[in-house]
């Protein structure tokens, strides 16, 4: 009777340990991928979140850290070193990145992918209402904060005052978002510049405690020939109304936003990573994290696209029915 008292126990123990080596074994099994999203209080972090939490509650064995960054620039060398696996990147610094092209890095990042559109980012000068500067040519002399160092807003900024001859003549501070509207605030700089969706909570913070203008931006892209250089950028507007105090439309320009993901992910993951993103579900989840989602759909989603597509989004997109230009098809 011991004897088989014995026995049995053993049989449950041996039992136990299997479910526990089974359990431990998809615990390792757990692919864990970070997601690189952008500096404090800019867009790039609501929909890095966004989409992270959406990926580890939807696709088994999946978790997914967001992680903030300097942005764009950032975001695209970290990818093409392996250090992140998916990142939000703009699609003239994808473009310029891929053939050695961005200003003082002639490095070709050729090792992501562009995945999909998230949204429009427009190119949002910010001022005090009643400072006198009412053209961005006014600037001259002024500090003016422009993003991160490395950022994809740093360099927007960068481009576009130098097609206006203004870059070596006004004082570029590099100060993330919420700092800067901190800093405009107090009266330490004469502006800020954001390349976000919006609305953007840092103008928004900037506007509870002073009346603030939006500068045009257009007009003076036309007039220097930026969009010539720089085909990748569009013309587009800032609403009325999107602002306190903002009671008319203000003219500017745009980037692409994208998803992208380092080239060597497995097309499974993005493929997986996309399906439950775009699905309806999905798409509700991303407008709730923030508004600016809410130009997320199948039909936009290869907009702004200057690559060929990552294989995995390449598959997606094709079941989708979305016809890929040869120039974006991906390659083996």
């Amino acid at each position: 009777m011991k004897k088989h008292l014995r026995l049995c126990l053993l049989v449950v123990a041996v039992a136990a340990l299997g479910v526990s080596l089974a359990a431990g074994g998809a615990l390792a099994a757990k692919k864990r991928l970070a997601f690189g999203g952008g500096p404090t209080g800019g867009t790039f972090n609501y929909f890095a979140n966004g989409i992270a939490i959406l990926m580890s509650k939807s696709i088994p064995d999946v978790e997914v850290s967001s992680e903030g960054t300097g942005g764009s620039a950032e975001n695209l060398k970290r990818m093409n070193s392996g250090d992140i696996d998916f990142g939000i990147v703009y699609s003239v610094d994808l473009w310029l990145g891929n053939r050695g092209e961005l200003p003082e890095d002639n490095k070709k990042y050729t090792k992501v992918k562009p995945m999909s559109y998230l949204y429009g980012a427009p190119a949002q000068l910010v001022v005090l209402k009643g400072s006198g500067v009412t053209d961005v040519r006014k600037l001259e002399g002024k500090k003016v904060a422009v993003g991160n160092a490395g950022s994809g807003a740093a360099l927007s900024a960068q481009r576009f005052f130098e097609s206006l001859g203004l870059w070596d003549k006004i004082s570029p501070q590099f100060l993330g978002y919420s700092a800067a509207a901190s800093a405009l605030s107090d009266k330490k700089i004469d502006a800020f510049w954001v390349l976000v969706g919006y609305p953007n909570s840092s103008i928004i913070e900037a506007s509870t405690s002073n009346d603030i203008a939006l500068l045009d931006l257009n007009a003076a892209a036309k007039e220097s020939g930026f969009y010539d250089k720089f085909p990748a950028y569009s013309p587009t507007k800032i609403p009325a109304g999107t602002y306190k105090g903002q009671d008319q439309d203000v003219q500017t320009f745009q980037d692409s936003t994208l998803w992208c993901a380092r080239a060597d992910l497995d097309a499974e993951t993005v493929y997986q990573a996309l399906k439950v993103t775009y699905s309806a579900e999905g798409l509700d989840h991303m407008v709730k994290a923030h508004k600016a989602a809410s130009e997320m759909s199948v039909k936009t989603g290869l907009d702004g696209i200057p690559l060929p597509l990552h294989k995995g989004a390449d598959r997606f997109w094709t079941e989708q029915g979305l016809k890929i230009p040869d120039n974006i098809r991906a390659k083996d």
